[in-house]
């Protein structure tokens, strides 16, 4: 048990030394990973209609 208790006690004092961002640097960052998450499901969105298009136009050949 004693292992436990200096884990976690180590790691309160690591989380003590962490730098943690502004609520303006939050937003900013949450911000632009919701964007690129975003754009990224419309481009998948894209190249899978096109090759779900080039696949149907072949096997109606």
């Amino acid at each position: 048990m004693a292992n436990i208790g200096g884990f976690f006690k180590n790691v309160v004092s690591e989380m003590r030394k962490v730098s943690w961002p502004k609520r303006k640097e939050l937003t900013r960052y949450t911000i632009i990973v919701l964007a690129t998450v975003v754009v990224m499901a419309v481009f998948f969105a894209v190249v899978d209609l096109g090759i779900s298009e080039l696949f149907r136009w072949y096997l109606e050949l």
